[in-house]
């Protein structure tokens, strides 16, 4: 999890120079966030896995197309959408709460 925040922060450092227009591809805030979830919890559930560190890295690419494929996603189409987000921090900042709440949410659930 702290890699991928990370990841993140560089990439939108990276990434805040370039100011182009909202290309046609972009999937919306609602879906990037139901998909930031699902993809959050593929996270988990292969990192919770009773297998090695190495089988649970080779394990999470294979929860991570089920998530693209039960949103009918083309992983470039989300990677690419997710790169546009990140130019905007506040914007990456706003969805990440969302993320978080929604997570929060199904923690409570499940207790």
């Amino acid at each position: 999890m702290k890699k991928i925040i990370i990841f993140i922060i560089a990439l939108s450092g990276l990434l805040s120079c370039s100011k182009e227009g909202q290309p046609d591809y972009l999937l919306s805030e609602d879906k990037m966030v139901e998909i930031m979830v699902d993809i959050h919890l593929a996270e988990g559930m292969a990192s919770s896995l009773p297998v090695s560190y190495d089988s649970s890295k080779k394990l999470y690419p294979l929860f991570e197309s089920r998530v693209f494929e039960n949103h009918q996603v083309i992983d470039t189409v989300y990677m690419e959408s997710l790169e546009y987000y990140l130019r905007d921090t506040e914007k990456m900042e706003e969805l990440y709460g969302r993320v978080i709440d929604s997570l929060n949410v199904k923690e409570k659930e499940g207790k």
